[in-house]
């Protein structure tokens, strides 16, 4: 799906829809799937050749950080709008409340947390338009009994639309897997910690935190344990890598083999190839 009727922004190896969320939530009723890049997964995006090659088959990759917003402006090309997951999902179905063919299967969380998200969704709509939920285990993008058990559940039922939250690059991986076999799904969602967000099981940090781009401090002080590699040490490229497409000097290929270089892996050998192949070609 290509979409001609706004601009986008280039941030460090993709290009980000400058897009407000209403007219994100006009255009995803035609369908599509939607990613929301965070620092997290810009710095993945830097390593994880898969990872990047589906990333820009989305149809609508929309900022998911203030961090981001603010490097846009660095670089002199301004994002419209920060949208979240978290903010997008309730905007969403808050919007198609009354729309009969929006119905939703939920994928991800814990097995309370999913079903109370289920439940507290049906209830602010007033409608059962969550028709499925289920809490997938560890690991289950590796068994591929417990994905066709996932694919058959969803197809089971009559949702059009389908909000996974497992974690990046997990879910964005398993949509694009899985997606030519959901044959009723015409939204994909990839909407993070939503799931328990919407559950009530984790809470959100205050607003004033979101807009001054300091959500991330929020859960690094709720979950130091599971958060402080991610925020503390494998974010702090990115500023470098920001200051460097300032300067007209990011390029992938060659941010990667700097990356290695310091040590941290940033890109197979063998995609870097790929990369370089790609780069001379063009």
């Amino acid at each position: 799906m290509s979409n001609d009727l706004w601009r986008k922004t280039k941030i460090l190896n993709i290009e980000i829809d400058n897009i407000s969320s209403s007219q994100l939530l006009q255009q995803t009723r035609n369908g599509g799937v939607v990613l929301t890049p965070n620092v997290d997964h810009l710095m993945k995006l830097q390593k994880d050749w898969d990872f990047y090659q589906l990333y820009t088959s989305a149809d609508y990759i929309v900022c998911d950080s203030k961090i981001i917003y603010w490097a846009s402006i660095l670089l002199g090309d301004r994002i419209k709008e920060k949208i979240s997951g978290s903010d997008f999902f309730p905007l969403f179905y808050k919007k198609y409340q009354y729309d009969r063919e929006i119905k939703i299967f939920l994928l991800g969380g814990t097995e309370t947390s999913v079903q109370q998200a289920k439940n507290n969704i049906n209830h602010k709509v007033g409608r059962t338009m969550v028709v499925g939920a289920y809490s997938p285990p560890f690991g289950f993008e590796k068994e591929q009994a417990e994905c066709q058990k996932i694919v058959d559940l969803i197809n089971s039922t009559d949702a059009t639309v389908l909000a996974i939250g497992v974690g990046a690059p997990k879910q964005e991986k398993w949509i694009f897997k899985h997606k030519d076999r959901l044959s009723k799904i015409k939204i994909f969602l990839a909407v993070g910690e939503t799931i328990n967000f919407e559950a009530g099981a984790t809470k959100r940090a205050p607003k004033w935190m979101s807009q001054a781009g300091l959500e991330w401090l929020y859960r690094l002080v709720l979950e130091p344990k599971r958060l402080w590699k991610r925020y503390l040490l494998e974010s702090i490229p990115f500023f470098i890598l920001i200051l460097l497409q300032k300067i007209n000097l990011y390029r992938y290929k060659q941010e990667a083999n700097l990356m290695k270089i310091q040590n941290l892996d940033l890109l197979p050998v063998s995609n870097l190839k790929i990369n370089q192949n790609k780069t001379k070609s063009n």
